[in-house]
């Protein structure tokens, strides 16, 4: 044993064994004797001497004696974790020991805390050893296009929003109700906007057909819209009522109108994308259609990226020390758990783990590590995406440099980033080197057979 300097403490190093009871489990037991912490624990008592105040007797004066019987035992098991905490992790690092978790006290109960040398067990549970083959099994791409159907309505969606409002007397096929629902049974009281082309059921679309200001129509909700989701945006209600929802509501009608579509000319063009980028109906569809698949992919890819994510946690087969997680688990938290819960909480946590070990082997195996210049020079690109959208064009460098370091400076931030950006590379390398299969399919079908 040697002893060495640790930024002014005393630091000696333990005699530390390893017993390997499998290839997942290990025990470490580290042997103290006295010392290892005799001068340490006779420099703080010496301190506490100079210091405590002791009715009988003047400050300094205290007999050692009776500041090692008040204190003594205290500072020498404070001082001998100190010790166990230190070098544990020390001997950890220097072993490459891949440990999950952390150590388990084993025979912490059996300590005799009146000797002067002692003996500390702990359990580990020890990473696997396997490999990651991101080509084991095909999973599915999905390439989301946008049919001539969702762009035409697209289309009239657009030119309504940018038409003219004209009021009418009583709610026609083309009409836009502005009213409140209402219903006791679901609390419900909602005002919103509907358009007549929002109803589905032939029933609703015949009791509101005629309807005028000031009329209270009672509907049924099932069938009522095309989408149970529609039923959160113009009912109010939460996700899970909007699905399957079957009850009565009043709608009381405030207002009629209907929508003159605006004309598809030049001014409206370059309303809607600037002067002269977009000079035809063909060239509109174009871009409604590049914009709409732009976002698809960002949709697509997160369903790629928890395929792959799924396929790779099922196809990568290696055993856990679960046994010590569980227990590990039990004992971790600010209050112990039952063994139940403990085994429940593995048992919910265990996929997570699994891949957390896969992406970790995959990431030190082909360099996805984010390194800081990547992260500022990714802030910098979305600084400037975010300056370009209020019209700044073309910031200074000097300007953009000065957001960064605040936002570098910011720990939050830049952990936020930092997962954006391991997110982007992972995704990407999946997109390279996974088996991927390609599936071009549009966006209503992918919705049905995606998330089905």
């Amino acid at each position: 044993m040697h002893s060495e300097n640790n930024e002014g403490k005393h630091f000696r190093k333990m005699n530390i064994t390893k017993k390997e009871i499998d290839s997942l489990n290990a025990v470490l037991t580290v042997a103290i004797s006295k010392e290892d912490y005799a001068g340490k624990v006779e420099e703080i008592l010496n301190n506490y001497r100079k210091t405590a105040n002791i009715p009988g007797f003047r400050k300094g004066h205290v007999p050692m004696g009776m500041v090692k019987k008040q204190y003594g035992k205290a500072v020498l098991v404070e001082e001998v974790n100190k010790l166990l905490q230190d070098n544990l992790h020390k001997y950890l690092t220097e072993e490459k020991l891949d440990v999950l978790g952390n150590p388990l006290p084993k025979n912490d109960a059996q300590i005799d805390w009146d000797g002067d040398d002692f003996s500390f067990e702990f359990e580990l549970g020890l990473a696997p050893q396997f490999e990651v083959d991101v080509k084991k099994k095909a999973v599915t791409q999905y390439k989301v296009v946008a049919d001539n159907e969702m762009i035409t309505n697209q289309v009239k969606t657009i030119r309504k929003q940018y038409g003219k409002i004209i009021s009418q007397t009583k709610v026609e096929k083309d009409s836009e109700i502005t009213g409140t629902f209402t219903s006791s049974e679901k609390d419900i009281e909602n005002k919103t906007t509907l358009s007549m082309d929002d109803i589905k059921g032939k029933k609703q679309i015949t009791a509101l057909t005629g309807a005028k200001v000031g009329d209270e129509i009672v509907l049924k909700t099932k069938g009522l819209f095309k989408d149970d989701h529609d039923n959160q945006k113009y009912l109010g209600v939460d996700h899970d009522d909007a699905h399957g929802l079957n009850i009565e509501v009043t709608l009381k009608v405030e207002e009629v109108n209907k929508r003159e579509l605006a004309e598809m000319n030049q001014e409206f063009f370059d309303k809607l994308f600037g002067e002269g980028i977009v000079t035809s109906e063909e060239q509109l569809k174009e871009k409604i259609k590049e914009d709409a698949e732009k976002q698809f992919e960002q949709q697509s890819d997160q369903k790629l990226l928890n395929d792959v994510v799924d396929s790779l946690i099922e196809n990568t087969k290696f055993d856990l020390p679960a046994q010590f997680l569980q227990r590990w688990i039990q004992f971790s938290g600010e209050k112990p758990m039952t063994e139940e819960e403990a085994k429940a909480e593995f048992e919910r946590s265990e996929k997570g783990l699994r891949y957390q070990l896969i992406e970790g082997k995959l990431r030190a195996e082909n360099n996805l590590q984010v390194t800081f210049e990547e992260l500022k020079d990714y802030s910098k690109g979305m600084i400037k995406a975010q300056m370009a959208q209020f019209g700044q064009m073309n910031p200074t460098e000097e300007e953009i440099e000065g957001i960064v370091a605040r936002i570098m400076s910011n720990q939050e931030e830049v952990q936020r980033l930092s997962e954006q950006m391991n997110t982007t590379k992972i995704l990407q390398f999946f997109k390279e080197n996974a088996k991927l299969k390609t599936k071009e399919i549009t966006y209503d079908k992918f919705v049905k057979e995606a998330y089905a």
